[in-house]
This record gives structure tokens, C-alpha cells and sequence, in this order.
């Protein structure tokens, strides 16, 4: 074995898996089911997915509540690229822009802000910042798919599909079928 070949295998990723697609769609419809119990209904929310996975999952929380509630509920999609705090500190530079899409107005809305992880705090953060910006909602509440722990700032999640405690050195990975063609979470763990 050569001298690469033993720190590439020192150094290895082990994949560990935590959910699969039923587990996902069980916890979004779980959550789904909150988020009617929690509002007294969809009729007065709008749904808004971060970019990227969270966006998906907005979509998947939509169609829920179409099913258990049988009214539309409003999706919009937030990128939050220029609102993060490491904006000037990111390594790979500027950070890619993907256009947001909300087609309605959020003031005096109730919003459902959704993503995929919550870890820190400061993705949504940086959501609520790019989201006060565009109006002044009734209330502002967040789902996530899995919250990981570590937090740094005072954000909690109202909607939460898995608590996963992480170490800090430890990547949570969620694909999903509309944007890595698998639905799926994982920790990536070095051996």
C-alpha cells in the first residue's frame, strides 16, 4: 500500500444511514399534520421552501395539506445566498444566486418557513432576514426535515420531522428525489 492509499483510507467517509424514503414521507406528513393542529387549519398560511432542498419539501408539505385539509396552500422559494453571515468569508467565493420565487404577498401572512437541516441557527437566520425584507408576515414558523443540535444563535423549530444528535465534525446529508434523484438522509462519519 502506498503512502496515499493508507491516508485516503484513514481518511475515509462512512455513509450511515438514517432515513429512507418512507421515513421521510412519514415525518412530512407527520409534520404536515402539525402544522394544521398548530394554525387551526392551512386557510391562512403560505408554505416557503429555502433554497434548494428546503423548496422541495414545501412542495410535498403543499400537497399534504391539499389532502388533509382540501384547500391550496401558497409555496414560494426563498435563496438566501446574499443574506448569509459567511457571505465574505465563503471559500468558494460568491456564493451561487438562484432567483427566489414568492408569488404572494407575505405581509400578514402566517409563514411556514421550510428546510431540510437545521444546525446552527444561521440558515434561518439568514431566511428570516431575506424574508422581513419582502414584508411584514403575522407570524413566522419553522419546519425542518432534521434538526442536528449545535445550535449558535436562539432559533428553535416549531415543526421537526427527526431529531438527530450529530457530533460537530459530522455532515448530515438529506438528497431528495426531485433534486438528487433518491430520497434519503445520511451522516457521513471519517473512519
Amino acid at each position: 500500500m502506498t503512502d496515499s492509499n493508507i491516508t485516503s483510507a484513514a481518511t475515509a467517509v462512512i455513509d450511515v444511514g438514517v432515513m429512507d424514503a418512507d421515513d421521510i414521507r412519514r415525518a412530512l406528513t407527520r409534520i404536515a399534520h402539525e402544522i394544521v393542529e398548530k394554525n387551526h387549519g392551512a386557510d391562512k398560511i403560505a408554505l416557503v421552501g429555502v433554497l434548494t432542498r428546503g423548496a422541495p419539501l414545501a412542495e410535498r408539505l403543499a400537497k399534504l395539506l391539499q389532502q388533509i385539509e382540501g384547500t391550496e396552500t401558497p409555496v414560494g422559494r426563498l435563496d438566501i445566498g446574499l443574506y448569509r453571515d459567511d457571505f465574505s468569508s465563503n471559500p468558494a467565493g460568491s456564493p451561487r444566486i438562484s432567483p427566489s420565487d414568492i408569488p404572494f404577498d407575505v405581509t400578514g401572512k402566517r409563514i411556514v418557513l421550510v428546510d431540510e437541516v437545521l444546525f446552527t441557527g444561521r440558515t434561518a437566520r439568514a431566511a428570516l432576514s431575506a424574508l422581513l425584507d419582502m414584508g411584514r408576515p403575522a407570524s413566522i414558523q419553522l419546519a425542518v426535515l432534521i434538526d442536528r443540535g449545535h445550535r449558535e444563535l436562539p432559533i428553535r423549530p416549531d415543526f421537526v420531522g427527526k431529531n438527530l444528535p450529530t457530533g460537530r465534525g459530522e455532515h448530515v446529508q438529506v438528497c431528495l428525489q426531485e433534486v438528487d434523484g433518491i430520497d434519503r438522509v445520511v451522516i457521513k462519519k471519517a473512519s
